[in-house]
């Protein structure tokens, strides 16, 4: 733990009020206190819509407070913009990355920097100051690297390594750790104390309870815009603090019943190839079935060719070599709509780029597969009596947490809210096959809970669902059989019965294959 806890309060909030346009069954933020002092890590632990990137938002400049204070080393401060919150020592990292891919790292450091000054800045000097912070913070990363060539990890240390250029007292990482490997996560924690031993605040926005027990100091727990208390890391226990998340729960193990499989699968994949964005083989002879009333589920750790095999399944990527059959159909190379119109479900893996249109509104979003049928519209002319019906009736089950559906964009919505829609819009018909990418991404406990459950009932109907998961614990929960993907080939195909961790885990790193 680090000596924080009676270090200097560097930034305060006092009964902080956040609220937006539009109707609302409780308040985004309620009368919210929060601080963050020097050498501590202060996690910030809630649900989706708890109201954490909110907070994080209001101290950072990106939006601003309805009613209530900043403070910032004791003295009342009014911050109106990202500009104003860096002059005054404060830093964000967001959760969804704005990184120019095909510019290097030191030219998206200077495009931020150019943001917010009128000065210009050579790029060696850039390079220089990059090489500093790199040494000094531990984030290795080579500043003349092009960001469409480094891993997710990699450009998450860019992301931070745009804030430290600015050298803030406290840093706001939120939701850090969603894209990246255990090994990964151990690095970014040790960076994050690091900072805190050197005097810094830092903030970590987070759902996860043991990566609040494994690196903060404190933390604040957010129900529902409400703050539900602050507390000593080491004077707390996870049912504690799970409780002030959600309030009494269950533990859940999803409830599985045999299911009787039909003898012709859903999905036939055939010596499938397929290349990627690099021009290099993605995916390299890969060849399974999905059968009705099965859960597929395909592990492996992330760029092993899983993205490009969901993309080439559900009309995005052209294949070059090999078939895709759904029901006894060879949809090779078919596009998305004629997919889909199989009756394919696909929930993807960037939620934001592919999965809404964030310019556009809840109701809109929400009708993007359907529109075109009865009882959406007919003739060409929309039911919007119907359609603003059958978004309530989602917004209530999947327990989406957004303004009025018609006046405000999705854009504005958390990603786990943005999830949510997508799960929604996606999973409320029967559909004979689901392709599901990182399905519970983002979710809070409650949420991947009900996504769990909506999986097990598809699948007691005869819905076929291939499964991509990076998290073992949601693989080995649901599937019934599970492949493994290692440098673009199926390395084994497992019974998850008698799959273990162990087993997989040795699979996905190529120490042996079945």
């Amino acid at each position: 733990m680090g000596k924080g806890f009676d270090g200097e309060v560097l930034v305060k909030a006092e009964k902080v009020v956040k609220s937006f346009p539009g109707v609302w069954e409780h308040l985004i933020l309620d009368h919210v206190d929060f601080d963050v002092r020097a050498g501590e890590i202060h996690a910030l632990l809630g649900e989706n819509g708890a109201g954490k990137t909110v907070l994080a938002n209001i101290l950072s400049g990106f939006y601003t407070l309805t009613e209530g204070q900043i403070y910032v080393r004791g003295r009342p401060v009014t911050i109106k913009s990202p500009k104003d919150a860096l002059r005054h020592g404060i830093g964000m990292v967001h959760q969804e990355f704005t990184l120019v891919p095909p510019l290097t790292v030191a030219e998206n450091v200077a495009l931020g920097l150019r943001k917010y000054s009128s000065f210009s800045f050579p790029i060696r000097e850039v390079e220089r100051r990059l090489r500093e912070l790199s040494e000094r913070y531990g984030l290795r990363v080579n500043p003349r690297a092009r960001v469409e060539d480094l891993s997710v990890g990699e450009q998450q240390r860019v992301e931070i390594l745009k804030v430290l250029y600015w050298e803030p007292e406290v840093l706001i990482l939120d939701e850090p750790t969603s894209v990246l490997t255990p090994e990964e996560v151990d690095d970014l924690f040790r960076v994050l104390r690091n900072m805190a031993d050197e005097g810094k605040g830092v903030v970590l926005i987070t759902h996860k309870i043991e990566e609040v027990k494994k690196v903060a100091d404190r933390v604040t727990v957010l129900r529902l815009g409400k703050h539900m208390g602050t507390m000593r890391v080491d004077e707390v226990d996870e049912e504690r603090l799970l409780k002030l998340m959600i309030g009494d729960v269950e533990p859940f193990r999803p409830t599985r019943t045999r299911v009787k499989q039909s003898s012709k699968p859903v999905l036939r994949v055939e010596d499938l190839h397929v290349v990627g964005s690099e021009g290099v083989e993605a995916v390299r002879g890969v060849s399974f079935e999905v059968r009705e009333g099965e859960i597929f589920g395909i592990a492996g750790v992330a760029g092993n060719g899983q993205r490009e095999l969901v993309e080439a399944i559900t009309g995005l990527r052209k294949a070059s070599r090999g078939r895709i059959i759904i029901m006894g159909r060879d949809v090779t190379n078919r596009s998305p709509r004629e997919i889909a119109d199989l009756g394919v479900r696909h929930i993807p893996e960037d939620r934001r780029r592919t999965g809404v249109v964030e310019g556009m509104t809840l109701g809109e979003n929400m009708i993007l597969r359907d529109y075109r049928s009865q009882p959406f519209s007919r003739l060409g002319v929309l039911n919007l009596k119907f359609i603003g019906e059958f978004t309530q009736k989602m917004v209530k089950e999947f327990e989406i947490l957004a303004p009025d559906i018609w006046e405000t964009e999705v854009r504005i919505l958390s990603g786990g809210n943005i999830q949510r829609l997508i799960l929604a819009r996606e999973l409320w018909r029967e559909p004979r096959l689901v392709v599901a990418f990182h399905p519970t991404y983002g979710l809070d406990l409650k949420a991947l809970r009900h996504t769990h459950n909506i999986f097990m009932k598809l699948r007691e109907k005869g819905t076929a669902i291939l499964l991509i998961s990076e998290d073992l614990d949601e693989i080995m929960s649901l599937s019934d059989r599970i492949g493994v993907m290692f440098e673009g080939k199926l390395v084994g195909i497992l019974d998850a019965e008698k799959a273990t961790i162990d087993k997989i885990g040795k699979m996905m790193t190529g120490i042996y294959a079945e």
